[in-house]
């Protein structure tokens, strides 16, 4: 047997527990994505949080006269 195809199962692992899995639970949610931005570092300082990039975000959109749909 090659090490691929060895028996890894630990034995406090029960073979039910990994049966009793549901196959693509999460694929849904990870097909929706993310809406992640990743600051640089001096921006950092400045908008430390969500909250700051959001609100910053929102005033710029209202300043260039930028439609929102607020969904929330």
């Amino acid at each position: 047997m090659s090490n691929n195809e060895e028996d890894t199962l630990r034995s406090e692992y029960s073979a039910d527990l990994i049966r009793s899995g549901v196959r693509g639970k999460y694929a849904a949610r990870y097909r929706e994505g993310t809406n992640i931005a990743l600051i640089e570092p001096e921006l950092h300082r400045l908008f430390p949080d969500s909250e700051a990039v959001n609100s910053a975000l929102r005033k710029y959109a209202e300043d260039h006269d930028m439609a929102i749909n607020l969904v929330r």
